[in-house]
């Protein structure tokens, strides 16, 4: 049971149930149980989670109707409303998403953190996992890693997230729609050719692959194919670096001003010391003197 400080448990339960991300042999029995007796069931797709439950030969009826309530990323909050009504009754939500586990890149922490707040009891079915399953598979260190999710799709964000990534020396876990995975190769093979990815995709599927090598070859391979389906990139950690030097700091602060790319000296200093793992003062007043020097 998990609650708050000081709070007192109610009898009602939300459940986050985790669900095949490709192969239906996939889900748990538990997992089955909990989706087949939950008085209301939230999901990401009704349609694809009432295709999971219809081959799995549970019914989306129940005694006052259809269990299916809608919650997306762009309406999770305002479900949770509809979730704690259910709740104080003291009935059992159960949480899918179209694959994988609630939470994950996908909706799920907002009715947690509001659910635990409200008192009410918070349980997990483990599963199917669409980052564990890459991380594990794709023969990268697997002690100490993070996931990143989905990279910004353009500009300056998307400069200041890949250089971090790329510095972390942590393995990465990347998510990557298919008709942008080889401009996101291409990119991390700028910062660093040599790294080691794997390209992860249709995991369980029929036509699962597991693509493992330098990002720049990988860059080159996936350019040159049509690639279909749900893809996990999964990133080599950094060598661990030495001290950085203030020699080491001007060199990023020119390299970043010759770039042309623009920025004032508070963002240079912001996404410059992530990436060093210096003091932002000190990028800041680094850029201010290089700066004036070529004034």
């Amino acid at each position: 049971m998990t609650t708050g400080e000081g709070a007192e448990a109610s009898p009602g339960q939300l459940v986050l149930v985790a669900t095949p991300i490709g192969n239906l042999g996939d889900l748990s029995d538990r997992a089955r149980e909990v989706l087949s007796s939950a008085d209301l069931i939230c999901c990401e797709d009704t349609r694809r989670t009432r295709a999971l439950l219809s081959a799995c030969g549970i019914s989306a009826k129940g005694a006052t109707g259809d269990r299916l309530l809608s919650v997306h990323e762009h309406n999770e909050s305002g479900r949770v409303a509809a979730v704690l009504r259910c709740l104080v009754g003291g009935g059992t939500v159960a949480v899918v998403t179209d694959a994988g586990m609630p939470g994950i890149s996908d909706p799920g922490s907002l009715l947690v953190e509001a659910v635990a707040e409200a008192g009410h009891q918070v349980s997990v079915v483990p599963g199917p996992t669409s980052v564990i399953a890459a991380l594990v598979v794709s023969g990268l260190p697997t002690e100490r890693f993070c996931v990143e999710g989905f990279l910004p799709r353009k500009g300056g964000e998307r400069r200041d997230r890949m250089r971090i990534v790329m510095t972390d020396e942590r393995t990465t876990v990347l998510l990557e729609a298919p008709g942008r995975l080889a401009a996101t190769l291409a990119d991390l093979a700028e910062i660093d050719p040599a790294r080691r990815v794997a390209v992860v995709r249709e995991l369980t599927k029929v036509h699962e692959e597991v693509w493992r090598g330098r990002v720049d070859v990988a860059a080159t391979e996936w350019a040159a194919r049509e690639v279909r389906g749900e893809v996990v990139l999964v990133v080599e950690g950094a060598a661990p670096a030495g001290p950085v030097s203030s020699e080491d700091i001007e060199a990023a602060v020119r390299e970043w001003l010759a770039s042309g790319v623009g920025d004032g000296p508070r963002q240079i200093a912001e996404a410059l010391s992530d990436s060093l793992g210096v003091a932002r003062r000190q990028v800041y007043e680094t850029v201010l003197r290089v700066r004036s020097e070529s004034a």
